[in-house]
């Protein structure tokens, strides 16, 4: 069971109960169910107390989020155990009041509705009570169609209806607009590039990539009147009390139209004031502001000068991430915060369950200390979301569990296979997520380590070094840094994972969730392919760099035909967006074209200095 209870007391004898029976006053009392709103239950909130027993199954709740709390453990119970159900006394309660998940849909992938409303019953299963889609671009405004044309834009009669399917969970459907960073599509747009802080690309990293302009001019007399616009038309489809503005990343602030008015207030006082105005807007429609914490926390002396109604977002993606110090600077200043970590999923095609892991718990310990309002597990889509939602799965269940009560999840590694099996993939055989988690954990064969990223994930969606692009910029230049029995040990991995999943034995939806697994685990066995193919080519041996350039070309092809007849079963809108890097790897096999020309001598050099 996940999340596991915070206490629970269980008798040896089972007890046998026939469950299609309901409350009431049935003829067998030993087959009732029966709930009472009751101060029985722990003086919390979401709390309950759940008793099988002699007299059949009694719940005892003092909200509804409670009752719906206690049905989610006893169908998990039911699912364990069938119909001879453990004498049990569990009595719980969450650590968080808010307990969400949030899906990038951004990036290239878009699912389509019937994945979200699966997506949704599942995470309510494990106690989820709040679902955000992240959305720079690809909501359907009605008068930009020409902004989220080609991206699977989902439209208002879809938020709608997941929106009433959302509340039929207990869920709450949080609206989320970026609204100042991150608007990349919207200001390539000709009618919005006056909007734009800067009108042109600029240097950054020192030179290594390209800042495209992203971010809105705060100071523009346009500017607020186009987030009216959104905010006019996107808002009335969502029924939550709150919003999500985003504000994050504002990378090009200063740089251009503001750059006096920032010279003379301070970037973080414009950055501040804008928000204040972005907030305004936001309680005028009734709603609550959210808003990533990243911006403000480089100004910690005007935290304290946020408005109180609004929530601050506190993200952090490493298993190192300061969440203590940071979460302790919102608490000071009375502002309402959530710990937001993430699912390590983005940029590795099959996962960083390993740093997951610790991220996720890192976030739960620092946000119970200092009061979190919520936990919001992040799942974003870098470099095209490649990556299917079949690896974020057990990331999921383990913040679920970690935001419902982290001190008690005592074992709970050892518990997530067999549950992710019975509940999510339905695999009896429980190799399908043994798969999953190996996978997740095979970057570490390449004994190689980056931020935010594998060279799984990046080798084979690195853009063309001609387009200076920040996201897997580095991809095409790991075959110079990680020695060939590193690399061959990463792809012999993925294929022994490839092998477990094989012989699994899903249900129908874990079938489709299995065929994802297996196209995520290709794509990363590619990388390895394309990192040995470019140290052949490096050292001069052409006859086999041909030979692995030829077989490469066959197997990008057919990995490209399986991505293209898969993805309109879980998603909107087409690839183009998502795995047009299959395209650039293919013609760089053609080409036999090495971005980043290494003499085999540097790469002895390299590989000494990674062992040190």
């Amino acid at each position: 069971m996940l999340p596991i209870a915070r206490r629970l007391q269980a008798a040896t004898a089972p007890f046998g109960v026939g469950l299609e029976l309901v409350t009431g006053s049935p003829k067998h009392p030993r087959l009732a169910i029966r709930a009472w709103q009751s101060t029985l239950a722990p003086d919390q909130p979401e709390s309950y107390a759940l008793i099988i027993g002699a007299g059949g199954v009694a719940i005892h709740y003092r909200s509804t989020d409670g009752l719906r709390a206690a049905v989610a453990t006893l169908r998990q119970l039911v699912r364990e155990y069938g119909r001879r159900l453990p004498r049990v006394s569990i009595c719980d309660y969450p650590d968080f009041a808010r307990r969400g998940v949030m899906l990038d849909v951004s990036r290239g992938r878009v699912p389509n509705l019937g994945t979200l409303v699966s997506l949704t019953e599942q995470l309510a299963d494990f106690k989820i009570n709040e679902f955000q889609l992240y959305t720079e671009h690809t909501f359907a405004y009605r008068n930009y169609e020409p902004v989220w044309r080609g991206w699977g834009a989902l439209t208002g009669a879809e938020i709608l209806e997941l929106d009433a399917h959302c509340r039929s969970l207990g869920i709450d459907l949080v609206p989320n607009q970026n609204s100042f960073g991150h608007l990349r599509s919207w200001l390539e747009y000709p009618p919005l590039k006056p909007l734009a802080e800067v009108n042109s690309p600029y240097e950054a990293g020192g030179g290594a990539y390209l800042r495209y302009p992203t971010t809105l001019a705060p100071n523009h007399p346009r500017t607020l009147p186009f987030l009216r616009e959104l905010y006019d038309e996107l808002l009335p489809h969502f029924t939550s009390p709150h919003f999500n503005v985003g504000c994050d990343e504002t990378w090009d602030l200063g740089r251009g139209q503001s750059k006096r008015l920032c010279a003379a207030k301070g970037k973080g006082r414009v950055y501040l004031d804008f928000l204040k105005k972005i907030q305004r807007e936001v309680s005028a429609r009734g709603r609550r502001m959210m808003f990533w914490g990243d911006i403000i926390l480089h100004y910690p002396q005007l935290i304290a000068e946020l408005p109180r109604d609004s929530i601050a977002l506190n993200w952090g993606y490493e298993a190192n991430h300061p969440f203590e110090r940071e979460t302790e600077l919102f608490a000071k200043s009375k502002i309402p915060f959530y710990v937001c970590p993430g699912t390590s999923t983005w940029m590795s095609l099959i996962g960083r369950h390993d740093n997951a892991f610790a991220n996720l718990r890192r976030a739960a310990a620092a946000g119970r200390k200092q009061g979190a309002l919520g936990y919001l597990n992040t799942d974003w889509g870098d470099g095209g979301h490649p990556q299917p939602l079949a690896i974020s799965y057990l990331p999921y269940l383990v913040g679920a569990a970690l935001s419902w009560c982290a001190a008690g999840q005592r074992g709970l590694e050892d518990k997530l296979i067999p549950v992710l099996s019975r509940d999510v993939f339905h695999d009896p055989t429980q190799r399908m997520a043994r798969a999953a988690l190996g996978l997740g954990l095979a970057h570490r064969k390449f004994k190689y380590f980056a931020p935010n990223e594998t060279p799984y994930g990046t080798v084979i969606a690195a853009p063309p070094p001609r387009r200076r692009e920040l996201v897997c910029r580095d991809g095409l230049k790991y075959y110079a840094r990680i020695p060939e029995e590193r690399v061959r040990a990463a792809l012999d991995e993925v294929e022994t994972q490839r092998r477990v999943l094989e012989g699994s034995r899903p249900g129908t939806l874990g079938a489709l969730l299995a065929l994802e697994l297996d196209l995520a685990a290709r794509m990363a066995a590619q990388s390895c392919k394309l990192m040995l193919w470019q140290q052949e080519l490096a050292a001069g041996k052409s006859v086999r760099a041909r030979r692995m350039a030829k077989t490469g070309v066959r197997e990008l092809l057919q990995l490209e035909r399986g991505f293209e007849a898969y993805w309109p079963l879980r998603n909107k809108g087409t690839t183009a967006k998502c795995s047009g890097f299959l395209g650039w790897r293919i013609d760089d096999y053609r080409r036999a074209a090495l971005h980043y020309p290494t003499a085999i001598a540097r790469l002895a050099e390299a590989w000494t200095a990674a062992d040190e």
